[in-house]
């Protein structure tokens, strides 16, 4: 496939729809490897493709019997394929979209690992004490489990991105801002770190209006924001698996099961469709249904 068909694509990407440079880079590499195919099938007119060709090369992706592609991977790339050809189309560059009726392959529910509110609490527990860098771990931790920021966002907040210690202005991904509420234990935490750490930290690197920083003065980069959970979570004993999205996942957990509306949820979490946020749901009613086969008599 030509680039003159893909780059304006990737343009479009970029300044319309406002996608990050590595998004837009994942974007790319995808649409490469769609060419490639085409091309070793000898078509080279991204108007010219069929229903049948994308069929086919979705079916490729997955043929390949020593290293098949999940079908989440899958799915990602037939996304990046129909965003082009929809494109195409929408610019008059294409008649038809071949992409329109070709479906991905069904993906296996995975439902997002929560911990539970006790686990969060020695979670969080574990982050005490006196030093500096304790302080600040509290002050991140506990801004995490509070407002369901991904660790990207928080690392990346300023200190004006804590407009009046009672909301947090947070910066999602495609540029999109959201605004969120600050319980009173994260606002306590972040004000220890903001009264008796950061200003030491800022004066030992250049000026930044970073909110976290490390030790030296620099922005807090989000593996050091992992290295601290992972290690919170060793010294409170928590066996469940913990990842960087951990907290932000029982964030919403909690909130649905103690009656939030799954739209308000929708809107905390920053997920632009409330398909994505609704899979939150599936874990609070698994919950219910172990509950009730635990406590029911005639449940067994």
């Amino acid at each position: 496939m030509s680039p003159s068909a893909v780059e304006p694509y990737l343009r479009h990407l970029t300044i319309e729809r406002g996608l990050s440079g590595n998004t837009v880079a994942a974007y790319r590499r995808d649409l490469d490897r769609y060419g490639a195919w085409l091309a070793a099938r000898g078509i080279d007119d991204a108007a010219s493709v069929t229903e049948q060709d994308v069929v086919d090369f979705v079916a490729s992706l997955r043929a390949d019997p020593e290293h098949p592609m999940a079908a989440s991977s899958v799915a990602r790339i037939l996304s990046s394929v129909r965003g082009l050809h929809r494109f195409l189309v929408e610019e008059g560059r294409a008649a038809t979209d071949p992409t329109a009726d070709v479906r991905p392959p069904k993906l296996a529910s995975r439902l997002p690992k929560a911990i539970s509110v006790e686990e969060v609490q020695a979670l969080l527990d574990a982050t005490d004490g006196d030093d500096p860098v304790a302080l600040r771990d509290r002050a991140l931790l506990e801004l995490l489990y509070a407002t369901g920021a991904r660790v990207s966002e928080a690392v990346a907040l300023n200190v004006d991105d804590v407009q009046d210690a009672e909301v947090v202005r947070l910066l999602g991904k495609g540029g999109k801002q959201r605004i969120v509420p600050v319980g009173s234990f994260a606002r306590e935490a972040l004000g220890a770190y903001l009264v008796r750490v950061r200003p030491d930290f800022a004066a030992r690197g250049r000026s930044t209006p970073a909110l976290f920083l490390g030790p030296r003065g620099a922005r807090m980069s989000r593996q050091s924001a992992w290295l601290a959970i992972r290690a919170a979570a060793e010294r409170a004993g928590i066996r469940a698996e913990i990842s960087p999205h951990t907290l932000r996942h029982s964030f919403a957990t909690h909130l649905l099961a103690g009656g939030a509306d799954v739209r308000v949820v929708q809107e905390l979490l920053g997920h632009s469709s409330v398909a994505t946020t609704q899979i939150y749901t599936l874990v609070t009613v698994d919950t219910l249904r172990d509950m009730y086969t635990a406590a029911h008599p005639r449940a067994r």
